[in-house]
């Protein structure tokens, strides 16, 4: 891939390999300390792969480096998260907050669904070597609810990368999934990536 644009190769990357478009974190908000943290996917919960097992780094505290694209910003640094990879260009991404009460929970899911909303005027915004566009897959049926997002781009180099985001909420807990690798829409794993989404905010505590 010839890159021009370091910038623009960084929105793409995070689609491709579950990386992250490097932006300013928001102030943490102080949280109540929990003993027993919720529980992260297992790298045979992701979509699975034709070629490649799925693998998985240990669960971190803090922000993800470098952040999710364009639900990054509002990543505070109470987060946890964990990065799985395979063998191929395909990576996938969760990040996990605990919050004060289930009010704090769910606004803080309505701000990430609002920045997945808007997410592909705000990659063209930021980086006009790239076009995105995007799809909303709809609501799914776990707990206090997952909604589940689509995102294309298509770099003018010719780089051309999926992304699928969701963001789930159990109580006080919300979790954000994500999954990406070279390619359109067509190659989007939306119904595996829903049983995937299913089960992380299944796992939530």
């Amino acid at each position: 891939m010839h890159v021009r644009n370091r910038g623009a190769r960084a929105a793409v990357t995070a689609l491709a390999a579950g990386a992250a478009v490097a932006v300013t974190a928001v102030p943490a908000t102080a949280a109540t300390p929990q003993t027993d943290p919720p529980a992260f996917l297992e790298p045979a919960e992701l979509p699975p792969h034709p070629a490649s097992d799925w693998y998985a780094g240990p669960v971190t505290a803090g922000q993800p480096e470098p952040l999710p694209m364009c639900v990054g910003e509002a990543l505070p640094s109470i987060a946890s998260h964990r990065r799985y990879w395979t063998e191929y260009d395909t990576g996938a991404l969760q990040v996990t907050v605990v919050e004060r009460g289930p009010r704090q929970a769910r606004e803080f899911a309505a701000l990430l669904r609002g920045n997945l909303a808007d997410c592909a005027r705000k990659v063209m915004e930021q980086y006009p070597d790239i076009t995105a566009t995007q799809k909303y897959y709809g609501r799914l049926n776990v707990e206090e609810g997952a909604h589940v997002y689509g995102v294309h781009t298509v770099a003018e180099w010719g780089a051309s990368d999926i992304g699928l985001f969701s963001v789930g909420r159990d109580g006080r807990t919300v979790t954000v999934v994500q999954w990406g690798q070279m390619g359109t829409f067509a190659h989007a794993q939306v119904a595996d990536f829903k049983t995937t989404t299913v089960t992380a905010v299944g796992k939530l505590n």
